[in-house]
């Protein structure tokens, strides 16, 4: 292999080939090289005398390792064996004369001198420049990629969270997006806003569904005895299974269970933690064999928890102002004498709106000369301005009745006129009545209806008819507009054992259903009960029928009065009593709030709790 002939002119290759840009030498017909121009001798860092006469494969061919290539498979020689046609490649590898190697891009051509073959023309770059770039736009869309992965995430994250209304629903609602995308298995752990304890409200491992859900309930923990600093700073936390094995050792109350029964190394803690409460921990385990989390996944859970703290601030402020609301409400709604043996039950089904609150309201109260008076109203909207209105009217009806013993119309009259002088109350509609008769009956109804929907009367058998006499104009109309309308007095004879029913209109109308329809589906339902229920409370019936009529929307009050029986209740009555009401009723001795199950219902705040279980780690000192 010496190739001594197939030399190339040193003057021709130096005038075409030395400012070609590129790395250039020549090969003899068996591989021997015989020119090499300045450019390769950079490249290669070695010089044209040390690669002239060399075997250019066994000098330079080599492996990315530096190993060597066999012969068989070096495509640059694909020329020498007698093919015309040009390679190119660019996943070969030159031996620079310091040792290393150099990724080329190449392409060879036969050299034809006098048109007879004479070896071959080897032209390469160090393409390191371009894998390089190449190498950084794809770490770059790869970057892209995550970082695009990671805001669709947090967007379903958001929406999620944003939907619900309720704690444990988010908690169980966010855990599918994180597992397992982010690790093997999830857990959420929250604390109850009255006793300070946490409660585990949800698990997720897709390997072991059925030992995850186990694992919901109460922790044997409160926030503040599991590790102070999670309490204190919303930093996340590295919890190593073989670290919990320590009955002492932070987190070993709540999360020992977790690795023993989902397995798992390590996992990430995030406490979920707003500028105004601790609500619990985030927990996500590492997936199987995985090592320490990377930054980005741990920033990632931290901004969820954020999320996730900031919806469940929302979701406490609005448990706050609804119980507020419904305290509020409740108190305004006054208990029900119980006369005789009459017998009341009433219903307020708050409007579906956040501060479940608005301007319906019922009363029954006792008037100086003995005699029951019966009220349903409803006062113009539906928020907590129509509910004090609706408390002003109340109150100025109340003091009207009791001092003026006059028929219902004089007292509506007043009502009208005291209302449009001294309040600015908008309209409202309402029935003012008084129930009339000797102890043990007969009973007789005496009333006035201010634009109101008609009172229903159901006898005993089943027959039923709206009481639409005493029509006269809204409250706050008459005297505002200078009409001089007025109301008239309407009186009806009670049967025995019949139910008499007042309502507002949210029972009987909606969006989806006219005032009519709902009064025909109200009069038919009250026959059907009246019939299949004749043993029942009224309270059982009150609720048969609400249920029933599943109002929507409005807020509903209901108010039925139960005749007893003929002569029931009169002085020479010998029979037993009736069944004193259940003590849920409103009716009920010592109600406080009626249409509420508790005796009593003092305005609350649930969190709390919550905030004095963490006081110590809330001082700047603690």
């Amino acid at each position: 292999m010496t190739g001594s002939s197939d030399v190339v002119d040193p003057g021709f290759a130096g005038a075409v080939l030395r400012d070609l840009g590129a790395g250039v030498f020549t090969m003899d017909t068996v591989g021997v090289i015989t020119y090499v121009n300045p450019w390769a001798e950079r490249l290669l860092a070695r010089s044209a005398a040390g690669m002239v006469g060399r075997d250019a494969h066994d000098l330079l061919h080599r492996r990315p390792d530096g190993g060597p290539v066999p012969r068989e498979e070096c495509q640059m020689r694909t020329p020498l064996t007698g093919s015309r046609d040009a390679v190119e490649g660019s996943e070969e590898y030159f031996l620079r004369g310091d040792g290393t190697t150099v990724p080329i891009i190449w392409s060879t051509t036969p050299l034809m001198v006098e048109g007879v073959r004479g070896g071959l023309v080897v032209v390469f770059s160090d393409f390191s420049l371009h894998r390089d770039a190449d190498d950084r736009a794809a770490a770059h869309m790869a970057a892209l990629e995550a970082l695009t992965g990671r805001l669709n995430l947090l967007s379903e994250v958001s929406s999620v969270l944003m939907s619900s209304r309720d704690a444990t629903a988010a908690a169980r609602r966010l855990l599918p997006l994180l597992v397992p995308g982010l690790g093997q298995w999830g857990a959420v752990d929250l604390v109850d806003a009255r006793s300070g304890s946490l409660e585990r409200v949800a698990v997720r491992s897709p390997a072991r569904p059925r030992r995850a859900k186990q694992l919901v309930g109460p922790l044997q923990a409160t926030a503040t005895n599991i590790r102070p600093d999670v309490a204190g700073e919303p930093q996340p936390l590295l919890v190593k299974a073989a670290d919990v094995l320590d009955d002492h050792a932070p987190f070993a109350a709540t999360h020992r269970s977790l690795f023993e029964r989902l397995g798992g190394r390590s996992a990430t803690v995030i406490p979920i933690r707003s500028s105004r409460e601790n609500y619990g921990m985030l927990t996500v385990a590492g997936a199987e064999g995985s090592g320490t989390p990377a930054e980005a996944e741990v920033r990632l859970l931290a901004d969820i928890g954020r999320r996730l703290a900031l919806v469940l601030d929302n979701i406490r402020l609005y448990d706050e102002q609804r119980n507020v609301a419904a305290t509020m409400q409740r108190q305004l709604l006054a208990p029900l004498p119980q006369v005789d043996h009459l017998r009341m039950a009433a219903r307020y089904l708050p409007a579906e709106s956040a501060m479940e609150i608005g301007g319906d309201w019922y009363d029954a109260f006792l008037l100086a000369d003995g005699v029951m008076a019966l009220v349903i109203g409803d006062v113009v909207g539906h928020d907590l301005q129509a509910a004090a209105h609706m408390a002003e009217v109340r109150n100025m009806l109340r003091a009207l009745a009791w001092t003026h013993g006059e028929p219902p119309s004089m007292i509506m009259r007043r009502l009208d006129e005291a209302v449009t002088h001294t309040s600015d109350a908008p309209m409202a509609t309402l029935i003012f009545a008084r129930v009339e008769g000797p102890e043990g009956g007969p009973w007789r109804l005496h009333w006035v209806n201010a634009g109101h929907p008609p009172p229903l009367l159901i006898t005993r058998d089943g027959d039923t008819r709206f009481l639409t006499g005493g029509h006269g104009p809204l409250i706050g109309m008459s005297a505002t507009l200078h009409l001089g309308l007025s109301w008239p007095d309407a009186h009806e004879d009670l049967p025995a054992n019949a139910t008499l029913v007042f309502y507002t209109d949210g029972l009987v109308e909606s969006r989806e259903r006219p005032i009519d329809a709902g009064m025909a589906k109200l009069r038919h339902h009250a026959s059907v009960l009246a019939r299949r229920l004749p043993a029942e409370s009224v309270d059982v019936f009150c609720d048969q029928l609400l249920q029933r009529l599943s109002p929507r929307g409005d807020d509903t009050a209901l108010l039925a009065l139960r005749l007893p029986a003929a002569g029931a209740g009169a002085p020479d009555d010998h029979g037993p009593p009736p069944p004193p009401q259940t003590p849920h009723s409103p009716a009920a001795p010592n109600r406080a709030a009626p249409g509420s199950f508790e005796e009593r219902a003092p305005v609350h705040d649930p969190t709390q709790a919550a905030r004095e279980a963490m006081r110590p780690y809330n001082r700047p000192d603690a």
